[in-house]
């Protein structure tokens, strides 16, 4: 599936961004190395978001398929394939899936790919994750995503998007303070309850993270 226009348009900018820009910055962050306070908050949350969704998924994924669409650096395809699930991991920056691929235990039954993971040729799963790769698309654009993905699934689709707050906006204008080369394509902030009437009944769970610098809502849905 091609996105519209727009989301298109805005999946090259991170391609751009997260293979060229923010790579090292990537590399640094998702490791244990030392870094500066703020992203010290980032790394915190996002260690805790990714804690929350494993939560929510089975802990004997024996047999399963999940895609995690927007890998990164690989983190939660290696921990799903630890419980025993075959994982499509895919990232439109291939920079960030070679980290991932290079970090991986071996063994591990891992498709590491680059492209666009919204694609139909990615298959059906059982479950799909998209930790923080919807963020930077409006409401419309996340929710033809997630419609997307769960056309393809049998459990449940978790994503994650920027929820819209005061200090959320607050924090967003102060980030243009900062040199251009910190930063990413903006992040979008869009209203839990937009996306619960569209989903209705089938979304289930859902939390929010906020840690510092990172803002960061959950939110589970099954099938239609």
């Amino acid at each position: 599936m091609s996105g519209t226009l727009a989301f298109d348009a805005r999946r090259d900018a991170l391609e751009t961004y997260f293979d060229s820009t923010a790579r090292d910055a990537w590399e640094r962050l998702t490791s244990d190395a030392p870094v500066s306070g703020i992203r010290a908050t980032v790394r915190a949350g996002r260690d805790r978001m990714r804690a929350t969704i494993l939560s929510w998924l089975p802990a004997d994924m024996t047999g399963l398929r999940l895609l995690d669409a927007g890998c990164g650096t690989g983190a939660l395809a290696v921990e799903a394939a630890a419980r025993g699930a075959e994982v499509v991991a895919i990232d439109v920056a291939a920079g960030l899936v070679d980290i991932a691929r290079d970090r991986a235990p071996s063994g591990m039954n891992i498709d590491w790919r680059s492209g666009d993971m919204l694609s139909a040729d990615l298959g059906r799963f059982d479950h799909v994750v998209a930790m923080d790769s919807l963020i930077h698309y409006n409401s419309t654009d996340i929710i033809a995503a997630v419609e997307a993905l769960r056309a393809r699934t049998s459990g449940s689709v978790i994503f994650t998007f920027a929820p819209r707050t005061p200090l959320l906006t607050v924090m967003h204008m102060a980030g243009l303070m900062f040199p251009r080369s910190d930063r990413a394509p903006a992040i979008i902030p869009v209203t839990e309850h937009k996306l619960r009437a569209h989903f209705g009944a089938t979304a289930k769970r859902g939390d929010r993270i906020s840690s510092g610098f990172y803002k960061s809502h959950a939110l589970e849905v099954l099938p239609a």
